[in-house]
């Protein structure tokens, strides 16, 4: 992948190019390059420990990398304040660990103080957000509740509320259905995909392919902190990446609401062998 975005494509809201990260000697991402578009999703995917929640913490800044760079809407990220860089990028992180005492309400409201002048109180604008962003978030029940008492699967869509609240350009989300139910996945990548045809760049590291393949533009396949894969989920995810990468066969299967990935366990060790022998081949070239 280049390091810079194609000029002869919609220029990247966010970029970034040979993005590294080092711990002492150990080298946890290596030269990672990834863009967003305005009103695409793209899915970083890779098994635990490949990156992924590394690599959105490094975009977003919250890690310091140990080389390469970041650039929002052409500036350089490292020369955009903490306050113009909020009202450009929102964040909504896998585990939502803080117990803040605060209502739900209030917790919301904090997607706004971005775009808020210092120590001006809330207009009818931002109490009007917050309606909407829980409402479409799934939490408008929750405004009143204490933040605290909220169980994983409600603090992450008061979360997403929160980052809707924000309106961004770009929105990282990290594993955005962790700890959510079956119809709560489902109503959290809805929302996704109805906040990127809205024109928001969107950037999801997601563990379920399944989830990848339906929602995703296009998606970026990392191993041990390697791109080993990146492009339309169609031509990425193929049984022999997968098999590589995860561990498992799978195919696509055309169905009535489209082609969609189906698992099954790998059919003896050698083809797994097989199939990492050829990706570790892939990466020392």
């Amino acid at each position: 992948m280049s390091g810079a975005p194609d000029a002869t494509v919609t220029v990247a809201d966010l970029w970034a190019s040979e993005l590294r990260y080092r711990i002492n000697a150990a080298e946890i991402l290596g030269g990672v390059d990834v863009s967003v578009r305005a009103g695409q999703i793209t899915g970083v995917l890779g098994p635990n420990g490949s990156g992924k929640s590394t690599l959105l913490r490094l975009i977003v800044g919250a890690l310091v990398p140990s080389s390469g760079h970041v650039h929002l809407l052409g500036r350089d990220v490292a020369r955009v304040g903490r306050r113009e860089r909020a009202r450009q990028v929102a964040f909504v992180e896998q585990e939502a660990h803080a117990e803040v005492d605060l209502p739900v309400r209030d917790v919301v409201l904090l997607g706004r103080t971005p775009h808020r002048p210092v120590f001006s109180g809330d207009s009818a604008t931002d109490l009007d957000l917050v309606e909407s962003t829980l409402r479409r978030a799934g939490a408008l029940e929750l405004a009143d509740r204490a933040y605290a008492t909220l169980s994983g699967g409600e603090k992450q869509r008061v979360q997403m509320a929160r980052a809707l609240a924000q309106t961004p350009r770009v929105l990282l989300l990290d594993e955005p259905t962790n700890h959510l139910d079956v119809a709560a996945q489902l109503q959290a990548l809805t929302l996704v995909r109805e906040v990127a045809a809205a024109g928001t760049g969107v950037l999801m590291a997601i563990h379920d392919l399944a989830h990848a393949a339906a929602v995703c533009d296009d998606v970026l396949v990392l191993h041990e902190g390697l791109v080993v894969a990146a492009g339309p989920p169609r031509e990425v995810l193929t049984p022999g990446l997968i098999a590589a990468v995860y561990g498992v066969h799978a195919e696509w299967v055309d169905g009535e609401h489209g082609a969609a990935l189906v698992f099954s366990p790998l059919r003896g060790e050698g083809t797994a062998h097989h199939h990492r022998a050829m990706l570790a081949e892939s990466l020392r070239r």
